[in-house]
C-alpha cells in the first residue's frame, strides 16, 4: 500500500505521497494507493531465473495490515505465495489484524521461514489514540505479540520511534511488556523528521502537548546536530550526542536484563523452490 490510514503524526513514509502530487498530511491517510496483483507479481519474480532467495522485509516503509486490507487480502495472498515456495519473510507492523494469518505464519515458522515484529511506541492509550489514530491500542498489539508467540512464530518488539521527553521513559516498560507476551528479540529507532514530516509533527505537538514542544523539540535537535533530522546514514536511526547514548545505553541495558536478543534469529532461505513458471523474461521457444 502506498499511504497508511493508521494516521501516525510522525510517520517517515509520508513524503512519498510527494511523489504522486498528493499531500503528506490529511492525502496520506486517506487517498490510498494498492497493487491488487501484487501476489501474482512477486510470484512472478520469484521464478525470475537465478532469483537468489533472501529474506523479503514487509512493513518497513506503510503497513501491510493497515485497515485496507480487511477487505484487499493483499497481505494474506501474499504469504500464501511466500508459503508455497518456501521463501523466507519479516513483517513489521501497527496492527493487531496480523493475527488474522497466524494460521500461515506458524506454518511457515515450522520451517524457520518467517517472524514478526510489533512495532509499540507508548503503552498509554490516550497519547496512542492522538499519536496513532487509527492503528490498534497497544494492548491489543500486546495480545498480537502472545498470540504469535504461543503459536509458535518468533516475535520480537521495536520500541519506534523513541520520542525523547515524550515516550522515552516507556522504554523499560514495553520492553518488559513485550518480554512477558512472548517477545524474544527487541529494537529500536530514533525519532524521524525528514521533510514535511517534521512540521507535521511539530504542530500535532503544538496543539496536543504545547507544555511540553519547547523541551521536546530541543532534546531532539540536541541529537540531530541542531536540525530537526539529519540522514546521515547510520546516524538517522539512533542520532548521537549524550542523550542518544542515554537511550540507546537504557535499551540495551533493559534488553539484557529482560533476556531479549540473547539469540538473532536467522530465516532459513535453502528451502526455496523456484515457481518455474519462466520468470519475468519468456523462452524464445
Amino acid at each position: 500500500y502506498r499511504g497508511c490510514e493508521h494516521g501516525c503524526t510522525y510517520c517517515f513514509a509520508r513524503p512519498s505521497h510527494a511523489f504522486m502530487g498528493l499531500s503528506p498530511g490529511l492525502d496520506f491517510e486517506a487517498r490510498l494507493f494498492a497493487k491488487p496483483n501484487a501476489a501474482e507479481l512477486l510470484e512472478r519474480e520469484l521464478s525470475a531465473p537465478g532469483y537468489v532467495p533472501k529474506p523479503i522485509a514487509i512493513g518497513t516503509n506503510t503497513d501491510a495490515y493497515q485497515p485496507a486490507e480487511r477487505s484487499y487480502n493483499l497481505m494474506r495472498e501474499i504469504l500464501d505465495v511466500l508459503d508455497r515456495y518456501h521463501h523466507p519473510v519479516a513483517i513489521v507492523t501497527k496492527s493487531a489484524l496480523v493475527e488474522r494469518d497466524i494460521d500461515i505464519l506458524a506454518r511457515m515458522a515450522e520451517r524457520n521461514l518467517c517472524k514478526v515484529a510489533l512495532s509499540i511506541t507508548t503503552l498509554d492509550k490516550k497519547l496512542c489514540r492522538s499519536m496513532e489514530p487509527r492503528a490498534s491500542a497497544p494492548h491489543k498489539r500486546l495480545h498480537a505479540l502472545k498470540s504469535l508467540s504461543d503459536a509458535g512464530v518468533p516475535t520480537s518488539v521495536m520500541v519506534a520511534p523513541v520520542i525523547p521527553a515524550l515516550t522515552d521513559s516507556e522504554i523499560e516498560a514495553i520492553l518488559e511488556a513485550s518480554a512477558e507476551h512472548g517477545a524474544t528479540e527487541a529494537g529500536f529507532v530514533l525519532l524521524r523528521l525528514p521533510r514535511e514530516v517534521s512540521e507535521l509533527f511539530r504542530d500535532w505537538l503544538l496543539r496536543e502537548r504545547p507544555g511540553q514542544y519547547q523541551h521536546v523539540m530541543s532534546l531532539i535537535r540536541s541529537m540531530r546536530g541542531g536540525k530537526d533530522y539529519d540522514a546521515n546514514w547510520g546516524e538517522r536511526m539512533r542520532g548521537k550526542g549524550p542523550y542518544a547514548d542515554q537511550i540507546a545505553k537504557r535499551f540495551q541495558l533493559a534488553a539484557k536484563r529482560l533476556g531479549l536478543n540473547t539469540r538473532r534469529r536467522k530465516l532459513n532461505t535453502e528451502l526455496f523452490v523456484s515457481p518455474q513458471k519462466g520468470g519475468v523474461q519468456l523462452d524464445l521457444f
